[in-house]
């Protein structure tokens, strides 16, 4: 159950992580605790965390060199991460995604925006992989077996990769997708397809439903967000 996931906590402000557990602690999760980035390494390897909420400025080492070090072990390849960060530069958030963080959570951190973060970020460990041609987030339906798009009750025609590129996306609200993993995904090894043709084929999608539902992420790539 998704109560029982194992959670580490990685901050070197001790009142931080004294909130965290306690908040987590009292859904039923798992916990344990470091301090910076090298006890986070030792403590992730006796510990095998499901999820990891990692401080981005610590001493020792940084959340990001911490983060590269957790990706490059084939061990945490899955295992979620969410950053901590006080830091709203957008560099920050870039480097973050790119060392190959799963989320962000900004400073000071709400006890209910947190819970509800870790739950539907582990929900998508918990879930299989959806099996289900169809998708329904509130007013949009979108159904790959008839490649229709049904958005508050009126239909709209999309282009083949549109279609995909929607599908995408919408098949994991909030996960971020980098460029070249839409590449990989939607184009495949077709020749002659680069980073403008995802911009161009985002703004088309834009065009036809609430552009809100797609969210640039600068730099990244782009996600999903109907909230």
């Amino acid at each position: 159950m998704q109560e029982n996931a194992k959670i580490l906590l990685v901050d070197d402000d001790p009142d931080i992580l004294e909130f965290l557990a306690y908040n987590l602690k009292k859904e039923g999760y798992d916990v344990a605790q470091a301090s910076n980035g090298k006890e986070a390494l030792k403590a992730a390897e006796k510990f095998s965390p499901d999820l990891i909420l990692l401080d981005v400025m610590m001493p020792e080492m940084d959340g990001i060199a911490t983060c590269q070090a957790l990706r490059n072990n084939k061990k945490f390849a899955n295992v979620f991460i969410i950053f901590l960060t006080a830091r709203i530069e957008e560099y920050s958030e870039i480097a973050g995604f790119s060392a190959g963080a799963d989320d962000y959570i900004n400073k000071p951190i709400k006890p209910g925006a947190l819970v509800s973060r870790v739950k539907a970020m582990l929900k998508r460990k918990a879930k299989p992989e959806p099996v289900s041609q169809l998708i329904q987030i509130g007013d949009l339906i979108i159904d790959r077996g008839a490649y229709e798009v049904i958005y508050k009750n009126k239909k709209f025609h999309f282009a083949r990769k549109e279609f995909e590129l929607l599908f995408l996306l919408a098949s994991h609200p909030g996960k971020v997708f980098i460029r070249e993993d839409i590449l990989e995904t939607v184009w495949g090894n077709e020749v002659f397809v680069g980073d403008r043709t995802i911009d161009v084929h985002i703004r088309k999608i834009r065009e036809k439903i609430n552009p809100d539902f797609i969210k640039t992420i600068k730099g990244i790539g782009y996600k999903f967000d109907p909230s």
